[in-house]
């Protein structure tokens, strides 16, 4: 992992509105982004959407909002995950779109475990609306979700990132999942 306390001065940088220190963010973190989203699209064959397009993807949507500040190092992963969210999304509806008219259905389950990956298919959509339900009431869990389900990062790997303790993580995780399952059931 690149020296965080490097990153924070690129990040307090590019917050005063430096473009080449966040483009130099970017070229430090590229790797664990790279990685973040080569295990989200694993075991996705026959798509156009690869690691290396999703990361570039996000970081087009990372430089394009402007009101994008990233405080720490957490924070940029965290607005990482919210932007490879939205390219997942934007992905799958646009599949879908193009190949059965963009109907949902219903999503009967939130894997425990996310090791293989987020499907770009209607389970993505329903979720991602979800989702969204869930920040509107509790943002922290939200969250968690981006950086477990689209980051795929471990409850570790939050824990660390958040500084909090893998255990609040893990109880997070829970009381997330139960919204997001009672929100797709409904």
């Amino acid at each position: 992992m690149a020296d965080s306390a490097d990153i924070t001065m690129l990040l307090d940088a590019a917050r005063g509105g430096d473009r080449g220190a966040l483009d130099s963010v970017l070229a430090r973190l590229y790797s664990e982004l790279h990685s973040m989203a080569r295990r989200q699209l694993a075991g996705q064959h026959g798509h156009t959407l690869d690691a290396t397009a999703l990361v570039h993807e996000a970081y087009l949507k990372l430089i394009g909002r402007r009101e994008a500040q990233f405080d720490d190092r957490a924070h940029f992963f965290a607005y990482a995950a919210s932007a490879m969210r939205s390219v997942v999304v934007d992905y799958a509806r646009q599949r879908l779109a193009q190949k059965r008219g963009g109907d949902l259905h219903r999503v009967t389950d939130l894997p425990e475990d996310v090791e293989g990956g987020v499907r770009l298919d209607e389970d993505t959509l329903s979720l991602d609306v979800a989702l969204t339900k869930l920040a509107a009431v509790d943002h922290k869990l939200a969250q968690v979700v981006e950086l477990r389900y689209f980051a795929g990062l471990s409850e570790l790997e939050i824990a660390g990132l958040l500084e909090r303790s893998e255990r609040s993580i893990r109880r997070d995780w829970q009381k997330a999942r139960l919204f997001l399952l009672a929100s797709l059931d409904s």
